[in-house]
């Protein structure tokens, strides 16, 4: 299978997913994203088009760039850590199209053991 068409594939996913899942105010939308060297997560207010909190591994805050399994864990413990600091518990969650396996289970298991609720 080509890159081309496995892209075109996560993209189709993700907008079928992105049809039903959607962020409000008080329960806003836990996107992730993993390029081949970095893993970002935001929380997202759909309803005013407004990111509430985000992290990556591209935060100075964070030692170590890597798109892997250990970098999607301290992601997802950053970015609980900063919704709890913005009185956000409850999210709904947003695999982008991936399969909830490796780093997608990773980021959401450390971000569920350090307080957020989806």
């Amino acid at each position: 299978m080509s890159t081309i068409q496995r892209k075109s594939i996560r993209q189709r996913i993700h907008k079928r997913i992105r049809r039903k899942v959607a962020g409000t105010p008080q329960r806003p939308r836990l996107a992730v994203y993993f390029s081949n060297q970095h893993v970002y997560a935001q929380l997202i207010d759909d309803a005013a088009g407004s990111t509430l909190a985000s992290a990556s591994t591209m935060d100075k805050s964070f030692e170590g760039n890597a798109s892997n399994i250990a970098s999607a864990q301290k992601v997802g413990q950053l970015l609980a850590e900063r919704a709890k600091s913005a009185n956000i518990t409850d999210v709904v969650f947003d695999r982008g199209g991936h399969l909830y396996h490796g780093k997608v289970k990773a980021l959401a298991d450390a971000a569920r053991e350090a307080g957020l609720k989806f």
